[in-house]
């Protein structure tokens, strides 16, 4: 039974308003919430009893009044879950939905929260506030779907905390199709937006304003007082795509990516400050389009480059259409600090397609500074449309840009807001202002649900000796963090281990004193949530099953909507033998490593690959891995190619693969007749790989094909001895 508590006004308010009596109900089924939806007027509350809804699709319509609007709340706010196959939709007006979660669950549908109910009837002045989305992924990784889509006009999103999307799709988008929907004004501000992994694919951006149909149309949304916390689904952190925006006062902590003004004009970007802490891949403010007003933003510590870059101008293609690089024109980019950062591209992106260089823009009053001296601004093509007026530089010996910059040595000192200032009143009016203001995390989202640290406790320690199933034993009661130490000994398992969670497993006295065999196709699993780390083992395949597929590690072979890591340190693995195709690595389509490690490990006698990243094979610049590392190892009588690592198609959204291998020995790899790759190292579409002081010894060729972007391939200080030198080329060269 649900009950009504009336909450009635003071006479002299009835007297002076007429009666304005709001009813607030307490629900708890879905029969009685649709029954309170339907009797609700302005001013009226409908509560949800504290719990977890499951399988509950919210359709929340109404139409209160500017000062009493109808509200949908928690009981407790935080404890009220919204799970399974689940959503909700807002259609009306005067709505406010607060205090919910939805967790362990994904929609059944292409939205968690809109704010329309269908087509051409959205929700106006309404509001989603305190509410949580924490990792409601749909389990295929390819899937699309969005997790909050706006609508209508004038309505607010904020003080909501949004959190770990793994599936393909935008986290949050404003759309423009309709007119309903356009001019809308929304403001969007004090989100605590979390970390979203890296998707290794286009479509992984965390906010998109208007999509490249509508770009020519104003938006007119405040984007403002936001936290984007490790946002690092694609190259497009927020992408900008209609008219009017404004983004300002943001702070973007380590998130790799930029804001990018991709289509639409007339935006401004100010006050926002980027922290990328050294992190690779972390960027800035990309510019393209007319218009824009780019003023006091702070970006230090940034390494991106190219379209990653901290502050990037971009060519534009003449007469572009919607959906490519309109020319950068009229854009005004002032007081802005960049500060230890890697690069600044002007021009960038230059191509035969992209050929209109910037015009009619002005650039003055920037502090650039790196301590070292280094020139970071690279220049692709004429900026004399740019005008350079009053920029100051550290004392950077090849500066490209001759005027319109001091360049002579800058003393720098850190104010009390945590930000870096120039030091002297000829350079006062240079950089950001001194009361630019650095956003406290804590004002944003909810204080009820807490934000991911990167602080992690010590981890537990399990001793495991040899005996009947005794690691997979102990792997399956182990907690998240867990370090398995084995005593020294033979353990043969009987069982696939699977790793749903972070987990190392040593050799408590060192390598040579444990040896592992297994009798199923695979000893362990990477499942959702799963890090392997492997630590002074010796690996043998001689107890495997004879038949073709076999690996030592293989992903889950269904969809995975969380990135894995594998670190292998100090380990031996040998006599992946007992069939044509034995892997130490095998990976499932739609499965994504933020990182693959392997350190002073010795790899012999495996007729199959080390590691093969190479299931993503449908050309829509898809890849299986981001960062792989081999340093001092060695592979002795492999059959396939030690890396084979696959990025097809001509999508420039995305950063990686990324491979560094140093130091280590190739001796007879990719003999095998099956090892179709013809290589003993095949890379295609690799964006970074650097491949350096290395034996290769009767080995097949390296094979490296550059298929989009700046792709940057050093393959330097190696011997080669009864093996071909590399082989790099250009996608459909001959």
């Amino acid at each position: 039974m649900w009950h009504r508590r009336f909450l009635v006004a003071s006479a002299l308010a009835i007297f002076a308003a007429g009666s304005i009596s709001a009813t607030e109900t307490l629900v708890s089924n879905q029969e009685e919430f649709r029954d309170a939806v339907a009797r609700a007027g302005p001013g009226d509350v409908i509560v949800l009893a504290n719990g977890v809804w499951r399988d509950f699709e919210i359709l929340f319509a109404g139409n209160g009044e500017p000062e009493r609007p109808i509200t949908l709340t928690a009981e407790t706010k935080g404890q009220v879950v919204i799970s399974g196959q689940s959503n909700l939709r807002l259609a009306g007006s005067h709505l406010v939905v607060s205090g919910l979660v939805f967790r362990d669950g994904y929609t059944p549908t292409s939205t968690v929260i809109s704010f329309r109910r269908t087509k051409g009837e959205p929700a106006n002045y309404s509001r989603v506030t305190e509410t949580v989305i924490d990792r409601f992924n749909n389990p295929e990784r390819h899937e699309i779907d969005f997790w909050v889509l706006m609508f209508g006009r004038h309505n607010r999103f904020d003080h909501n905390h949004v959190e770990g999307k793994g599936n393909l799709g935008v986290t949050m988008a404003v759309r423009l199709d309709g007119e309903e929907n356009q001019r809308n004004h929304h403001h969007i501000d004090h989100n605590y937006f979390g970390p979203r992994p890296i998707l290794g694919s286009n479509g992984g951006e965390t906010l998109r304003i208007g999509t490249s149909h509508y770009s020519m149309t104003d938006s007119l949304t405040v984007v403002e007082n936001n936290v984007f916390d490790r946002c690092d689904g694609e190259l497009e952190i927020i992408s900008n795509k209609s008219g009017g925006n404004v983004f300002r006062g943001n702070l973007f902590l380590e998130s790799r990516g930029t804001l990018t003004m991709r289509h639409g004009n007339n935006a401004v970007i100010e006050d926002n400050v980027f922290l990328g802490n050294g992190v690779p891949n972390t960027g800035g403010i990309r510019v393209i389009n007319k218009g824009h007003v780019v003023r006091n933003n702070y970006l230090h510590g940034l390494t991106g480059y190219r379209f990653g870059a901290a502050f990037t101008v971009m060519n534009g293609v003449p007469d572009s259409p919607l959906n490519r690089y309109h020319q950068v024109e009229d854009v005004l980019m002032e007081n802005n600090s960049i500060i230890q950062c890697d690069y600044i591209e002007m021009a960038g992106g230059s191509d035969e397609e992209r050929s209109a260089t910037p015009i009619d823009s002005v650039f003055r009053s920037n502090l650039v500074f790196n301590r070292d001296g280094n020139n970071v601004i690279r220049v692709h093509d004429d900026i004399g449309g740019i005008a350079f007026e009053g920029n100051a530089a550290n004392a950077v010996d090849d500066l490209p840009v001759k005027s319109g910059f001091s360049n002579a040595p800058i003393e720098m000192r850190q104010a009390d807001n945590g930000l870096w200032y120039p030091v002297g009143a000829d350079l006062a009016s240079i950089g950001v202002r001194a009361d630019l203001k650095v956003l406290d995390v804590d004002a944003t989202g909810v204080a009820w649900y807490p934000k991911p640290g990167s602080s992690q406790a010590t981890p537990p320690t399990i001793r495991v000796t040899p005996g009947e199933d005794a690691l997979f034993d102990a792997a399956k009661r182990a907690e998240a963090g867990s370090i398995l130490e084995l005593a020294p000994g033979d353990y043969r398992v009987r069982k696939t281990i699977v790793i749903d969670r972070p987990l190392t497993i040593r050799a408590g006295q060192g390598r040579g004193t444990v040896r592992l065999e297994f009798e199923r196709p695979a000893l362990f699993e990477l499942d959702d949530g799963g890090r392997l780390e492997l630590s002074g083992l010796e690996i043998s395949g001689a107890a495997s099953p004879d038949m073709s597929g076999n690996s030592v590690i293989r992903t889950s072979r269904y969809s995975m909507t969380s990135n894995y890591g594998l670190v292998v340190d100090d380990c031996l693995v040998s006599d992946l033998d007992v069939n044509y195709l034995f892997n130490f690595f095998l990976v499932a389509k739609n499965t994504f490593a933020d990182e693959i490690r392997i350190t002073r490990s010795e790899f012999s006698d495996i007729t199959g690959s080390v590691i093969a990243l190479s299931r993503e094979t449908d050309d829509l610049g898809r890849y299986n891995g981001e960062e792989i590392s081999v340093v001092d190892s060695r592979f002795s009588n492999i059959g396939g190619a030690v890396f084979d690592i696959y990025r097809g198609g001509t999508d420039e959204s995305t950063f990686g693969p990324r491979l560094e291998l140093r130091s280590s020995v190739l001796d007879s790899v990719g003999h095998n007749a099956r090892n179709k790759t013809a290589a003993s190292i095949r890379l295609l579409g690799v964006q970074l790989a650097d491949i350096h002081d290395n034996d290769f010894i009767d080995s097949r060729p390296i094979r490296v094909t550059h298929t989009v972007g700046d792709p940057i391939t050093r393959i330097a200080n190696n011997r080669f001895t009864g093996t071909p030198e590399p082989i790099v080329g250009e996608i459909g060269a001959p």
